[in-house]
């Protein structure tokens, strides 16, 4: 498809897809709920918590929309169309059906099998497990998200600025080496001298295998991407920053699917509702990439990045305290409107310039 194409297209044929998948969804999760009710109530509660849920999962991930189509610009058509095919189905069936199960395979330390009928016929118990396994969820995927918001501030050929002292500031020190790590860690340390030991030895260590995740993936798509340009000369983000995104977007999910039980214990309910918002990211990821928006909104992205950081430092205080995945949302979408008026007022501003 050629790019005149894409810029005729309206932005609402992007969610066809979408769409459709809300259909199917939604009448699957209120089929669900008559079956296990035999009331129109029931189906109705159901419905009900699936719209809702799907909601959360686009508050919570539209920060990841802009940081996927960052990525995916840059990549080749071919990956491009990898990561948003195989790509949505691991999202989908892998962080929100698959991942749930194996928290509860290594915390209860049963078999996959067990793990989904203990699902279906013991929710409560099913949650609590999920419940319990927080701390450590929120610490290694807290980390990660925050080394990817570092990366981008602290980059010393970064030159466009949305918060002018700091971001300057990082970028600044950006060549001082393992400067984002130590920043990292002393953010981690802060958060564990408040928890009890016990507590605290799980998040620290929890925390290292996050950092460890993001370099460990750093390097592999370095090591991935250079070897594909050696052998097919023109490769662009390949196999590495397909591998990035895919870590990206289980980071993202952490949060969601676990404040998802706060709705329902219901797996099968949540990997409905869930599923159903990440189509939308999906679909926001690729027209945000066929129409250039990131282009046109000059901190848009930085928004999202801002979204990022804070989005790691809710799941590490979340380790303190109760903090709504609402509230969460709210925030990160706050930051992303507020970057993308001062994008407006900008290109307002160049407009009004007068012609040298």
């Amino acid at each position: 498809m050629t790019d005149t194409t894409h810029s005729t297209k309206t932005a609402l044929s992007y969610f066809t897809a979408a769409f459709i998948v809300t259909a199917v969804g939604l009448a699957l999760g209120g089929w669900l709920g008559w079956q296990t009710s035999d009331t129109l109530a029931g189906a109705a509660s159901i419905f009900f918590i699936c719209c809702v849920l799907a909601i959360l999962e686009i508050s919570l991930s539209f920060d990841n929309a802009i940081v996927n189509a960052n990525k995916l610009k840059d990549m080749e058509p071919l990956w491009q169309r990898r990561f948003l095919t195989w790509g949505i189905l691991i999202a989908v069936f892998g962080m929100r059906i698959v991942f749930p199960v194996l928290i509860v395979v290594v915390a209860a330390q049963v078999g996959p099998v067990q793990a989904v009928v203990l699902a279906a016929s013991k929710p409560d118990e099913y949650a609590a497990i999920m419940h319990d396994a927080h701390l450590p969820i929120a610490a290694f995927g807290g980390t990660f998200l925050m080394m990817v918001a570092f990366n981008f501030f602290f980059d010393h050929e970064k030159d466009i600025h949305w918060v002018h002292a700091l971001e300057v500031w990082a970028a600044r020190y950006a060549s001082v080496q393992g400067i984002s790590i130590a920043v990292v860690l002393a953010v981690v340390l802060s958060f564990a001298a408040f928890l009890p030991e016990g507590e605290a030895a799980v998040f620290v260590t929890a925390a290292v295998w996050g950092l460890f995740t993001f370099l460990l993936v750093e390097l592999l798509g370095g090591i991935l991407d250079s070897k594909a340009q050696a052998t097919a000369g023109a490769a662009r983000g390949g196999l590495g920053a397909f591998l990035y995104l895919e870590v990206l977007d289980a980071s993202f999910s952490f949060d969601g699917v676990i404040g998802a039980f706060a709705l329902t214990n219901n797996l099968f309910i949540i990997a409905i509702g869930l599923g159903i918002g990440a189509m939308y990211v999906r679909s926001m990821t690729i027209m945000l990439v066929h129409k250039g928006t990131l282009s046109e909104y000059r901190y848009l992205e930085h928004g999202a990045f801002y979204a990022i950081l804070v989005l790691a430092l809710i799941m590490y205080a979340q380790s303190l305290v109760h903090i709504s995945e609402i509230i969460t949302g709210l925030i990160g979408t706050a930051i992303i409107g507020v970057a993308l008026l001062s994008s407006l007022r900008w290109n307002r501003r160049v407009e009004e310039r007068p012609a040298t």
